[in-house]
């Protein structure tokens, strides 16, 4: 996937709780854009407490792409997330409308600054060969022609041992080398921007939303996913949030411990997202304090976008 094709997308992000959505739409109003969620557990139908989701008000004040398009027993990819922008962001730009990234997952940010490396496609039979031998034998054997993918990988980690000797087998160059191209994000005329709080403020807010959700009703969401005709895929399964919340219904915790485990986990996940977003080339900061309003940070948001006004 060719970056280029977001070329003019603005893209707003920041780690969880950070009030990106609620910016996102203020920001979205006045520029007359159309948002394009960039958060991987959205995607999910049903999953919408967890996630935190736009309000319908919200979606019905700025139109919203990539929520709810998926059921939680289906798989996404990472590629397959990126097709699936491309087209929105297309369609969006024939419509005369700006398009507004805005959400907290890193490596889809990432995917939307600096391409991705789709590969040959699978070949069958060489993946059942390949998942024949296992693990150990998987790792051994990418270490003698990628030593510097193989570092990254765990010897559990069948699936992506697999694929990365996959594309060696067909095309004869080490994946690593082929993702080269992934490390270098292409200067951009609308830089993306993380929204920073300080780090106690940010954790109470993680803190008091989990508390939020939970008064909204997310241990009733959780039931009903658990209850599913069929199983959530692992990537719903493993959604801060739900997770917790099924291992109380297995009789692991109590709820009250659910709890602390969900803000624990919250907290644990915004700090990674925000070591995603200190060392990502080209994105920049917007700091946000407790004394200033939505309202006021949309402001910047856009000023920090358009300093000379909007239409300059």
């Amino acid at each position: 996937m060719d970056p280029a094709v977001f070329a003019n997308a603005l893209m707003l992000t920041g780690p969880t709780a950070s009030g990106k959505s609620t910016v996102g739409v203020l920001v979205a109003q006045r520029l007359g854009a159309e948002i394009i969620s960039m958060d991987s557990m959205a995607l999910y139908r049903g999953m919408d407490i967890g996630t935190a989701k736009p309000t319908p008000e919200d979606r019905s004040n700025v139109p919203h792409h990539l929520l709810d398009v998926l059921d939680p027993w289906q798989a996404a990819s990472f590629a397959w997330w990126l097709r699936e922008a491309a087209q929105c962001s297309r369609a969006i730009e024939e419509r005369g409308r700006r398009v507004l990234f805005v959400g907290g997952t890193p490596l889809y940010l990432k995917g939307l600054l600096c391409g991705i490396f789709e590969g040959p496609a699978a070949d069958p039979e060489l993946r059942r060969r390949l998942e024949a031998q296992g693990g150990e034998a998987l790792h051994a054997r990418l270490s003698k022609v990628d030593p510097a993918l193989v570092r990254k990988l765990h010897t559990s980690d069948v699936r992506r041992l697999v694929r990365a000797l996959e594309v060696f087998e067909l095309t004869g160059r080490p994946m690593s080398e082929w993702q080269r191209q992934f490390e270098q994000a292409q200067s951009r005329r609308f830089p993306p921007l993380w929204l920073d709080w300080p780090r106690e403020v940010l954790y109470d807010r993680i803190n008091r939303r989990v508390v939020q959700m939970m008064a909204n009703g997310l241990l009733d969401e959780a039931r009903r996913l658990s209850q599913l005709p069929k199983p959530l895929s692992r990537e719903a399964r493993q959604a801060v949030g739900y997770k917790e919340l099924f291992e109380h219904f297995l009789g692991k915790t109590s709820l009250d411990e659910a709890v602390t485990l969900i803000q624990t986990r919250s907290r644990q996940l915004a700090k990674r997202q925000l070591t995603w977003f200190r060392n990502l080339a080209g994105i920049q900061q917007i700091a946000v304090s407790a004394t200033e309003s939505m309202d006021e940070t949309a402001e910047r948001v856009i000023h920090s976008w358009f300093p000379g006004g909007v239409n300059k």
